[in-house]
């Protein structure tokens, strides 16, 4: 098999896996399943779930809310488009187990691979003169998202599956309850 054929058939399956695995949009904007959490704790647990549940809402959030203000910008979207591209095809989309292969001629690190990616990113964010575009996307976004991460109701997820951050912490069993 060809190497772009693999390339292909990897980005069919993930694209696959993410859609069989997303929530509907009107289940993610429910007005009825957002509440105040009762504690921090329950803030910051209600958080994680949310964040594994809704991951492709996130991410879609979060590039929209960075096309926004990139939206006078045309060539540093295309720029970060094929930043975004490559990190996708050179990192993520690939087997873990094999090594990166350049061409089929040397196999390259991961850490190597990983370097040059970061590199050219931020020599494309840097170049083009976005960074405090960029920088402003992520922190509207994360705060979306823990916002709304924070307030979504997570009861009928099923916390048997989840545990909160604080483990043994908030229990009289954890590892300083008196004896």
């Amino acid at each position: 098999m060809s190497s772009s054929t693999e390339t292909l058939s990897n980005f069919k399956e993930a694209a696959q896996s993410i859609m069989s695995t997303r929530h509907t949009w009107s289940e993610f904007l429910s007005l009825s399943a957002l509440t105040l959490p009762s504690s921090f704790s329950d803030f910051t647990t209600r958080i994680g779930i949310n964040l594994t549940r809704f991951l492709f809402h996130y991410s879609f959030i979060l590039l929209f809310i960075l096309l926004i203000t990139l939206v006078y910008h045309p060539l540093s979207i295309l720029l970060l488009l094929l930043s975004f591209a490559g990190w996708y095809f050179l990192f993520f989309s690939r087997d873990s187990a094999e090594p990166f292969s350049l061409f089929n001629l040397v196999a390259v690190d991961d850490r190597v691979v990983v370097l040059a990616l970061a590199v050219f990113t931020l020599v494309v964010i840097a170049v083009t003169g976005v960074w405090l575009n960029v920088l402003l996307s992520v922190v509207v976004a994360a705060g979306v998202v823990c916002l709304h991460g924070g307030l979504r109701r997570t009861d009928e997820v099923g916390l048997d599956d989840y545990e909160s951050p604080y483990g043994p912490m908030l229990t009289d069993a954890g590892p300083y309850a008196p004896v």
